[in-house]
This record gives structure tokens, C-alpha cells and sequence, in this order.
């Protein structure tokens, strides 16, 4: 066994690096936000997030409607989970807090659902289940795209992935989707270039020119 496949033996072991773990991590930090919304919809106090962010759920509380929460809260969470599967961090501000934290309950709520936010317990339970969904998807996502070309390791958590720290992420996913096929590196290149140019996120461009190739170039 090479030095290589020594070093990748290692981290796919490790509970920390390894892919198994990941989902652990964000089901914890969603069961955790989930029910601290369960305590601002009971007591009005204790939601993760935002003053703004938290406004739009109160808004709808108070009988405005919850579809500038919903569709806020879920753009958030579907945008960090394409970024996640291909960077390999996924962003707790948007995906955990905005998502799970504000945008899926929006949903529940607009629904007539209103049994997770009304008991502890169900907070937890359900916070957990979505948490377990969201992580699986980030895996799987991965699975099938970066991870084929063994160019990362693992997956995390971390806040800000996203926003202050998220410029970063930008050149790691075009690095990222080039080497998983020419093409797809192309398409999140240009992509990239083109959303640079409009003084937008460069991640976005990336994400979104990588899976607009890959559709006619499947990995």
C-alpha cells in the first residue's frame, strides 16, 4: 500500500473526516435549531437566527403569510446543499439556520402543520430526521459528482461557509468540478467568470455552470 492510499485509508476511518459521520453532525445542529424555533413560536424567544431573518417568520405568525419565510428559508437551504455536495462544507448559517431553522417550519406552518413547532420533543425528533435527510443528500450529491475523482475527503460544518468565507469557496468549486471531467470544469468556469462579471456570488456561477454541462456531460 502506497503512502497515498495509506494516508486515504486513514481518513476514511477517522470519525472526524469520515463521510458516515457527517450526517451525525448535521442532524445534532438541526434538532438543536428546529426546537430553538420551536421556542420563539412558544415563548418568543430563542430562535438562531437573524433579527430580519426571524421577522419574516413573525410576519407570518402574525397572519401575513408565510411565503416570504418559506421561499427565503428553502432557496437557502437548496443553495448550500449543491454547495456542500461539491465543496465538501456545508454552511450552518444557510443551510441549518435559514433552512431548517426558519424556511422549513414557513413551510409546515403554511401547511397547517403547526404539531413540531408546538411540542419539545417533536422539535427535536423532527430537527433530527431533517437533519439526517439534508446530510444523506449532501453525501449523495457528492457521491456522484466530485467524489467519483476522489478530490475530497470527508465533509464539515462550518458557519459562513457561505457568506463571509463563501468568496473562497468559489475557485475550490471550479478546482473541484474540473477534476471530476473536462467538461464539467469548463461549464463551472465559465459559469464562475460570467456570475464575476454581474457582481455576483462566483459559487453560485460555478455551481450552477458545472450542473448545466454536466447535464449533457454526466460524469
Amino acid at each position: 500500500m502506497t503512502d497515498g492510499q495509506l494516508s486515504d485509508a486513514m481518513y476514511k476511518k477517522s470519525f472526524w473526516f469520515a463521510d458516515w459521520s457527517f450526517p451525525i453532525f448535521v442532524a445534532l445542529l438541526s434538532s438543536g435549531i428546529f426546537a430553538g424555533t420551536h421556542m420563539y413560536y412558544v415563548y418568543k424567544v430563542g430562535a438562531f437566527n437573524e433579527v430580519a431573518i426571524v421577522a419574516l417568520l413573525e410576519a407570518g405568525i402574525q397572519g401575513s403569510g408565510y411565503g416570504a419565510a418559506a421561499a427565503f428559508g428553502a432557496s437557502f437551504l437548496f443553495a448550500r446543499i449543491l454547495e456542500g455536495g461539491l465543496v465538501g462544507v456545508l454552511d450552518i448559517g444557510g443551510s441549518i439556520l435559514t433552512g431548517v431553522g426558519i424556511g422549513i417550519p414557513a413551510l409546515l406552518l403554511g401547511a397547517g402543520i403547526v404539531l413540531p413547532l408546538e411540542n419539545f420533543f417533536v422539535s427535536l425528533i423532527t430537527g433530527l430526521l431533517i437533519g439526517v435527510v439534508i446530510g444523506y443528500v449532501v453525501i449523495g450529491i457528492k457521491k456522484f459528482t466530485v467524489g467519483k475523482a476522489n478530490s475530497t475527503f470527508g465533509s464539515d460544518v462550518m458557519m459562513g461557509a457561505g457568506n463571509s468565507s463563501g468568496r473562497f469557496l468559489g475557485p475550490l468549486i471550479i478546482i473541484s468540478a474540473a477534476t471530476a471531467s473536462i467538461p464539467v470544469g469548463l461549464g463551472s468556469l465559465l459559469g464562475g467568470a460570467f456570475f464575476y462579471l454581474w457582481n455576483k456570488p462566483v459559487a453560485g456561477g460555478a455551481i450552477l455552470g458545472a450542473m448545466a454541462i454536466g447535464a449533457f456531460f454526466p460524469i
